[in-house]
């Protein structure tokens, strides 16, 4: 098929899905640092996890040497409803950017949820009904992870309830209302509904909240109530496993038509689409068999990859959960209420955050107003309108692409376009009425949190 005009959009049949997830992890020499127990700095046992997370799920995240984990039938069923989703050959933007590139992206947006979080909800969802439990708490940002978990949670008969950090509460209150229409229970946070909610609304009063406060009280409330369990849709080796479906289809409908990318970009808040994206690409740069240049990308008011510390730090700001060595910007972080909530997270993915340190993934950081340039040049060139995350990826796919016109170069590039962005037209009305405004931590700010990482001997 290689002589073949590619297609604007490229579909792989059913038959085609993936029957497995790819775990990374395995074919990596110098491997993630384990979960530490808070208290004693011990790596984290099963045990210890199981009373948080799942059994299974548990199983997932302390795996680093299976390969490939098979699709179970009932989650490869479900994923039919928006799977497989195209690879998109972006003809229209190569041609209004008059550039030797050739661009594509993969588009998640197609589900209800909007974005490629229910990849992973209906797994961890699937796991918590086969273990009997009667619910699950999770946190969420933007509000696509809980929306995505509340569909998975509906269509398995599961109880699911939502902490959503404050700001986006108030910025998207229709995400919220779907994600009551699905069942789910949605309170901003933090909250007084928890003790450690109760504690960072005194520490900080009127505070517009964070993913780390948000999973502090999912996790406390999870830890409280029998029958429940704690999930979360992004930075957990599980999450990136289950998100390597992304990564999979795209490399199987770029092998069609012997297409090799040279750049894969991703945006990066904790890792769950910028891990799915990567990993087969990744893996056979680990393993040897090709070379690929990979971006994550960043927001400027949240820079964990290019302002932060690798160390060990709690993965909440309320200090219950376990510590994680990560790229980090230190727990007690409470980036400014930007529209990207899906990226407002103080660290990022443990397996992402090694490679990084490899020197094997690159990273860059962009400021919001040039994020909805982005945005808005693509959504009136390609017709879709995209989330506030998946933009960053858009800007540096765009600027890339620049950069091949100046210099002839045909590279082929590759980005991740996460999700929609059609709950997010209070950011959209913001930018367009040129109120929206660049905040940048200064390093003293930074600092001042740097210096409250936990001391690991």
């Amino acid at each position: 098929m290689q002589n073949e005009k590619i297609p604007y959009k490229i579909y792989l049949s059913e038959n085609e899905m993936p029957k497995a997830w790819y775990n990374l992890r395995a074919d990596m020499k110098q491997k993630p640092a384990p979960l530490l127990n808070p208290g004693t700095h011990q790596p984290m046992t099963a045990e210890e996890l199981s009373g948080v997370f799942c059994q299974e799920l548990v199983k997932q995240e302390l795996d680093d040497t299976t390969a490939n984990f098979e699709i179970p039938e009932e989650i490869r069923n479900f994923y039919k409803m928006y799977r497989p989703s195209p690879l998109v050959r972006a003809y229209c933007l190569e041609e209004r950017l008059d550039t030797p590139a050739k661009i594509y992206y993969k588009f998640e947006g197609n589900n209800t949820s909007g974005s490629h979080k229910l990849n992973s909800a209906i797994a961890q969802a699937y796991y918590a009904k086969k273990q009997g439990l009667k619910g699950v708490t999770t946190e969420t940002g933007a509000g696509q992870w809980g929306t995505a978990l509340s569909m998975a949670c509906a269509y398995l008969g599961l109880d699911c309830k939502v902490y959503m950090v404050k700001c986006s509460y108030e910025q998207k209150p229709f995400r919220r209302e779907v994600m009551r229409t699905y069942g789910a229970s949605v309170t901003p946070s933090p909250s007084m509904d928890t003790q450690v909610g109760r504690k960072i609304l005194a520490e900080h009063p009127g505070t517009t909240g964070s993913l780390g406060c948000a999973i502090s009280e999912a996790v406390e409330t999870a830890v409280g109530s029998e029958g429940y369990r704690y999930v979360l849709g992004s930075v957990l080796n599980q999450v990136l496993l289950h998100q390597s479906v992304i990564g999979l289809e795209a490399k199987a409908a770029l092998d069609k038509y012997g297409v090799k990318p040279d750049t894969i970009i991703g945006c990066a808040g904790g890792g769950s689409n910028l891990g799915g994206l990567i990993a087969p690409f990744m893996g056979q740069k680990l393993r040897g068999e090709a070379d690929y240049r990979f971006i994550a990308v960043e927001p400027a008011s949240c820079p964990s990859f290019t302002r932060g510390v690798y160390a060990y730090d709690f993965c909440d700001t309320g200090m219950v959960c376990p510590l994680a060595k990560m790229y980090t910007l230190g727990s007690g972080f409470i980036p400014s209420a930007n529209h990207a909530g899906g990226l407002r997270y103080h660290g990022m993915s443990s397996t992402l955050s090694e490679l990084y340190h490899q020197g094997l993934m690159e990273a860059t950081s962009v400021k919001q107003t040039e994020v909805f340039e982005a945005a808005e040049y693509f959504a009136r060139v390609e017709g879709i309108l995209p989330a506030p995350e998946s933009s960053h990826a858009i800007r540096v796919a765009i600027d890339e692409a620049r950069k091949c016109k100046e210099t002839g170069e045909e590279k082929t590039i590759l980005f991740g376009l996460t999700g929609t962005g059609y709950f997010d037209m209070v950011a959209y009305e913001k930018f367009h009425d040129g109120q929206m405004e660049d905040y940048i931590p200064t390093d003293a700010e930074l600092e001042q949190y740097r210096n409250t990482l936990p001391k690991i001997g």
